[in-house]
């Protein structure tokens, strides 16, 4: 077994059981709705029980719920959207991420602390500002109308002209929960980005600000293990980017279950979480580029062989990804011709398939297309080379 990296196992968990990587890869497909499709659960559940989805571009979204319930439908969510009872804006790790009203309104102010660090790497650029005047500036000027990030530099800029545009941007963002408002993210109506506070978006939906407290973290722990565990402290520090939250997991310690990995790394679990027999079949799935099944953990192994880390990445780049037996086999892309009604997926893989691995891909990507591709009138699924 390939050799990863981690935290050598506690003392408190030394007769911990072992979970091999098959058997981690398992876990994690099962909390991730990607072992079956989900019959029960409704767009807006499971993004509550994903604790988001990436949304960097508008179709990750809608390709992630095509992979994971069985009867998707885009126009629900993209009507969930436009209802405001999803939003789209930054959290984890700083970036985009689709989430319910109750996540935006609690998971925003967890990772604050984490994205105003960032503005470290701008000092220079925000030399002689004064940032909270600047987040009370930002903030009337996108309260009084959306702005596009173009718009909100011009209006930055005015006010402190010898600042650095992009740095003064990039600060309003980190320091104010700013949302991407509609049409932006609707299934086949998207426009351009634009932002206002998540309050103003909500309404009477949201608290005022600062009359949220951050959700305990104890909270974010058990339902970031219900959705990617077993994991480690530094799995959950990857996936919020934060720090120090091992002694969190040592209060929590009483609720939970050890295992260790096969190096010893200690790992956590909500005791009644499933963990598959490590030998139960896992269908392909198609993700969406910036999927967090692949970007979750400390240590990607469980789903990513060593051979291909960093093969779903070129220079800014990120393809889609797709899963043969639970693992990272290889990268896919769909182009749609709106004028002649056609669209075609072709799937790039990393190795060499079998046969009924082919036909399984095949047969997937049939009613992925039936999912995010409707507006076609013809398919052609094609396995080839050249997207990576």
């Amino acid at each position: 077994m390939t050799k990863t990296t981690g935290s050598p196992v506690s003392p408190r968990s030394g007769g911990a059981p072992v979970l091999d990587t098959r058997a981690l890869n398992r876990a994690t497909l099962d909390r991730q709705l990607l072992l079956r499709r989900s019959r029960d659960l409704s767009v807006k559940d499971a993004v509550s029980h994903l604790v988001g989805l990436q949304a960097q571009n508008v179709k990750p979204p809608y390709h992630a719920l095509a992979a994971r319930l069985a009867d998707f439908d885009p126009a629900e969510l993209s009507a969930l959207l436009e209802a405001r009872e999803l939003v789209r804006m930054v959290t984890m790790r700083s970036t985009i991420h689709l989430h319910t009203v109750e996540d935006a309104l609690t998971l925003r102010p967890f990772v604050q602390d984490a994205l105003e660090r960032e503005l470290a790497g701008f000092r220079h650029g925000l030399a002689g500002v004064d940032l909270p005047a600047l987040a009370a500036f930002a903030r009337a000027a996108v309260e009084a109308e959306p702005r596009t990030m173009k718009q909100l530099r011009v209006a930055l800029l005015v006010r402190w002209p010898d600042a650095d545009p992009q740095s003064l941007a990039v600060a309003a963002r980190c320091l104010l929960p700013l949302v991407q408002v509609t049409p932006r993210g609707l299934w086949r109506r998207s426009g351009q980005v634009a932002l206002t506070t998540v309050e103003q978006w909500l309404g009477g939906a949201a608290r005022p600000p600062g009359a949220a407290a951050p959700p305990l973290p104890d909270a974010v722990v058990l339902r970031y293990l219900a959705a990617f565990g077993p994991a480690s402290v530094k799995d959950m520090q990857t996936w919020a980017r934060l720090t120090r939250l091992r002694e969190v997991f040592e209060r929590l310690r009483p609720r939970l279950r050890a295992f260790r990995d096969a190096n010893g790394v200690e790992l956590f679990d909500l005791p009644d979480a499933p963990r598959p027999p490590a030998d139960t079949p896992a269908p392909p799935r198609f993700l969406p580029e910036f999927d967090n099944l692949l970007l979750s953990h400390a240590d990607r192994a469980r789903v990513i062989p060593p051979e291909y880390k960093g093969r779903t990445w070129k220079g800014n780049v990120s393809y889609c990804a797709f899963l043969v037996d639970g693992f990272l086999a290889g990268v896919w892309r769909l182009e749609e011709d709106p004028r002649g009604g056609d669209a075609v997926l072709t799937i790039e893989p990393f190795g060499r398939l079998s046969r009924g691995e082919r036909g399984a891909l095949t047969d997937e990507a049939e009613v992925m297309l039936a999912r995010v591709a409707e507006a076609s009138s013809a398919y052609d699924i094609r396995f080839g080379t050249g997207i990576a």
